[in-house]
Parts: structure tokens; C-alpha cells; sequence
């Protein structure tokens, strides 16, 4: 299916790897030149080499989008090249519990979570007004409307983030521009590998990551799919919300997460 987005202008934030690094391939697989963020040079730069050698038209910008001097920097970089797509995956997380999530914590993580995104929306969405077309869509979480106890800031800044993003579309209304949010389950990423094998180690029970996997499937994450996700399974539906296909898709939660989230 042709998705209509060739020629079209792409910030990815955190795109330096994981799913940031794969919504970024797969929006220059889709036509799209694509201006890849992130805050480590080397990594963002590699995925920046990775795009080119497919023959994408990508370009690395650096900055820490929860310091509101290095989001204007990488705003300035995206007014630059012309931004019409923004897609605001950056998001930190870790694990606390309500014993352990300290007010420091909180403000962390709503910092990295739901105002890194406000930066950039503030930002950008002007210009997408004045050419009277462009696509929001900031990632959130299952955690968001299923709130994980080992996880309870990070839960709470997805939840303020979808609310966000609904807000948003209603004030966009007739620009041109959508704004949704799409919300993965537990995707295999490099970073949650990491925390779970770490996990595995603490509890005493470490084992080879396929093993693990299909313990976490079974035990954290049972659902309908019967599988974990992939960072190809967010990319595909980030790339399909952005393209003018999606028109008429404005302010949801796209759950991507095999239907670990019952349906109410």
C-alpha cells in the first residue's frame, strides 16, 4: 500500500534506536526525508548512515529535550528542515514503586515524558498551521490506561500524555493537522532485554533471552496475540497515522499491544 508520504518532512525524537530508530526507517521506506534525534552522537549518527545507505535524505540533530535550552535547539534544526510530521517517541522510564518514587522521580518523569513533547509541539505545530497540513503522533504506553505497579511514575506520565494528545487534536480542529497517540505493549527492545534479564539475575533465575522471553510472554505480558511485540509492529502503525491516509483518525490511543488491554 502506497501511504502517500513521499516528500514528506519527518522529525522522529529518541530515534537513535529501538522503536525511535525503526519508525524513522520506516517513514524513509515510505518517502519520507527524516531528521533523526537524539543524544548520544554516535548511535543517532549511525541510524542517520543506516537511512542514507537506503538511499534516505536524513540528518542527525542532538539535544536534551527535557532541558528547555536543548529542545529549542533541536527545534530550531526541525524549523530548519521543515518539519510537517512529529513524531515525539523520546521517553524515559524506569522502574519505582509507590515506596520508592520519590516527588524527584515524578517530576523526572514527567519532564522526559509529556513535556519534552509539549517543547516540540509548542514549537513546530505553528508552521504545520500555516501550511495547513501536518500529523502529530506521541507515543505512549499500555501503562497508560493499565498502570504498572513496578512502574507507577512512568504509568501516570503515558496517561497525561494521551490526555494531552486528545486536547491537542480539539484545539487543532480544522488546521489540517491530527494529533494521535499510539500506545505499545511490551515490545523487545534492547532496553527492555536489559531490564528483564536483569530482573531474571536478581531473582535468581537467569536464563538465555529466548527462554526468557516466552517467560515474560506467559507471565507479564499474556495476551490474545500470544506473542511480545517488535519495534516493526509500532513503526508500521506510527507510519500509517502519519500519512494522508489517516485523515480522518484525530485525538485517539491506538493500542499496539497484541489485546494485553481488555476492552472495557
Amino acid at each position: 500500500m502506497d501511504l502517500e508520504l513521499g516528500g514528506r518532512r519527518a522529525l522522529v525524537t529518541g530515534g537513535s534506536g529501538g522503536i525511535g530508530a525503526e519508525i524513522a526507517r520506516r517513514l524513509g521506506a515510505e518517502g519520507c526525508a527524516v531528521l533523526v534525534h537524539g543524544r548520544d552522537a554516535t548511535r543517532t549518527n549511525e541510524v542517520v548512515e543506516t537511512l542514507h545507505a537506503s538511499g534516505v535524505t536524513s540528518r542527525a540533530v542532538l539535544g536534551d529535550l527535557a532541558d528547555d535550552a536543548g529542545a529549542a535547539a533541536v527545534a530550531e534544526s526541525a524549523r530548519g528542515w521543515g518539519v510537517d510530521i512529529l513524531v515525539n517517541n523520546a521517553g524515559p522510564f524506569a522502574e519505582h514503586d509507590w515506596e520508592s518514587a520519590e516527588p524527584a522521580v515524578w517530576l523526572d518523569a514527567f519532564n522526559g515524558n509529556v513535556l519534552s513533547a509539549v517543547r516540540l509541539i509548542r514549537a513546530l505545530v505553528p508552521a504545520m498551521r500555516e501550511r495547513g497540513w501536518g500529523r502529530v503522533v506521541n507515543v505512549g504506553s499500555r501503562a497508560a490506561t493499565t498502570p504498572l505497579p513496578n512502574m507507577v511514575e512512568y504509568s501516570a506520565a503515558k496517561a497525561a500524555v494521551v490526555n494531552m494528545t486528545t486536547g491537542l487534536a480539539r484545539h487543532l480542529a480544522g488546521s489540517g493537522i491530527t494529533a494521535n497517540t499510539v500506545s505499545p505493549g511490551v515490545i523487545v527492545t534492547d532496553g527492555m532485554r536489559r531490564m528483564f534479564e536483569e530482573r531474571a539475575v536478581r531473582e535468581g533465575r537467569p536464563a538465555p533471552w529466548p527462554e526468557l522471553e516466552a517467560q515474560v510472554t506467559a507471565e507479564y505480558a499474556p495476551n490474545p496475540a500470544g506473542r511480545l511485540g517488535t519495534a516493526a509492529d509500532i513503526a508500521a502503525t506510527v507510519a500509517f497515522l502519519a500519512s494522508p491516509l489517516a485523515g480522518y483518525i484525530n485525538g485517539i490511543d491506538l493500542r499496539v499491544d497484541g489485546g494485553i488491554v481488555p476492552v472495557p
